[in-house]
């Protein structure tokens, strides 16, 4: 892609906002809306921003890498015109990641991430240059089955524009919410912990809720995706449980967003 096209395609993508490199608070909560009612999709997304949630988290699946087919680039830019704030985390499990970063960025996506098994480790580097070119931060995601070695050459290469911003530990096997966690991912946390630099975020996804969000956090992840979790539960109920998955007693009455 030319220089000229991409800084086209990232004109036209969402303003820049560089949560996870510049977070206003540590850890960040990341609703994943493919537990949301998709009837009341843009109220229920609103509610859980206001309520407290840090960013939004797509779950893209395309019924090939993974068994379940989920959303594409129209939902998400339904999403942005309906919540223009709105900080939008992709995470494309899909067989053909890069085939999708183009219309997810038109569609107004803040954040792509994708899975270092759909690609390989080669390919990660220019991946990630790649979106950063398009004006997104970008993420690699691993799945609970492949070694935490095969991310370590990829944390902090020698061109900073192929760094990525966010890394992304899958606690469950992807393609579907309500799953178990599985806990033994979280020596691959400890592990990536002190080799990432303090701008470079942690994220874990699957599986997550009050009774192990304190274990996810003290092992270092620092952005947790909730699903069933968070929109499993009562409308009014929500501000509560993103409040408490960010490690604040329930029922404290804190800010949103604090």
């Amino acid at each position: 892609m030319s220089t000229a096209a991409a800084t086209a395609i990232a004109s036209s993508a969402s303003p820049t906002t560089n949560l996870l490199r510049s977070p206003p608070h540590l850890p960040l909560i990341a609703p994943s809306i493919l537990s949301a009612d998709f009837a009341t999709m843009g109220s229920d997304c609103a509610g859980v921003l206001r309520g407290g949630a840090d960013l939004l988290h797509l779950d893209v699946m395309d019924g090939h890498f993974v068994p379940n087919l989920t959303m594409g680039p129209d939902l998400c830019r339904c999403l942005r015109r309906a919540i223009p704030g709105a900080y939008l985390d992709v995470h494309l499990m899909v067989t053909d990641p890069a085939g999708f970063f183009e219309p997810f960025v038109k569609a107004g996506a803040n954040h792509i991430s994708f899975h270092i098994e759909a690609v390989g480790a080669a390919c990660v580097p220019a991946m990630i240059q790649r979106l950063h070119a398009m004006g997104v931060e970008a993420g690699v995601a691993v799945n609970p089955g492949t070694p935490v070695d095969e991310l370590l050459p990829l944390l902090n290469p020698a061109d900073e524009t192929s760094r990525p911003d966010l890394i992304l530990i899958m606690s469950v096997n992807p393609g579907f919410s309500g799953q178990k966690f599985i806990g033994s991912v979280l020596d691959k946390v400890r592990t990536l912990r002190p080799r990432l630099r303090p701008d470079q975020r942690i994220q874990m996804d699957g599986g997550i809720n009050l009774t192990n969000a304190r274990e996810v956090r003290e092992a270092g992840c620092d952005v947790l995706v909730a699903a069933s979790a968070i929109f499993g539960q009562p409308q009014p109920e929500r501000a509560a449980v993103i409040q408490a998955l960010r490690g604040a007693p329930r029922g404290t009455g804190l800010p949103a967003g604090v």
